[in-house]
């Protein structure tokens, strides 16, 4: 498990602050059972900032590349990340109007005096990822059942016909 990195939320972003780093993609253990291959880093950006109506917003962007598991082949795929999110921060959901939580251009957390910066990351990658990751033209996987072999239901075709 990676370092933590833990902000106040609320401060984060009136202070405009700001993070980056990279994250290897093995201290991210939510995600290990969907890739194939943990190997590698995600570089990540945080940033603060007030949003319109003063609300405290944080700027996310990640980018790498994840290998998860092409769901016909079963061989690796390589999937690009690039996540560009907005997330607000607001005290209570009930002061949201309708408009707002219609919009898809910003989503909406609870403000916290300790956000996991690294769990947020994880969040949103598992957002991102495709829920059955195929490549665009590959064979089903080789089950070793060549033409040599015979079928089980070929003593069958011998009864036909000796009713």
């Amino acid at each position: 498990m990676s370092k933590r990195i833990v902000i106040n939320s609320l401060a984060f972003a009136r202070d405009a602050g700001s993070l980056q780093g990279e994250l290897p993609i093995a201290s991210l253990t939510r995600l290990l059972d969907k890739l194939v291959d943990s190997a590698g880093s995600l570089s990540y950006r945080a940033e603060g900032r007030l949003g319109p109506r003063n609300r405290p917003q944080l700027l996310l962007q990640l980018d790498g590349v994840l290998s998860v598991c092409c769901q016909r082949c079963l061989e690796g795929i390589g999937y690009p990340i690039a996540v560009r999110s907005v997330l607000e921060f607001v005290d209570d959901e009930e002061d949201l109007t309708q408009e707002e939580l219609e919009d898809d251009s910003k989503d909406f957390l609870p403000a916290q005096s300790e956000l996991d910066v690294v769990a947020l990351i994880e969040d949103e990658i598992i957002l991102d990822l495709p829920s059955a990751p195929r490549h665009e033209s590959c064979a089903l996987p080789d089950t070793g059942q060549g033409t040599g072999k015979i079928s089980p239901f070929s003593v069958l075709q011998g009864l036909k016909g000796k009713a």
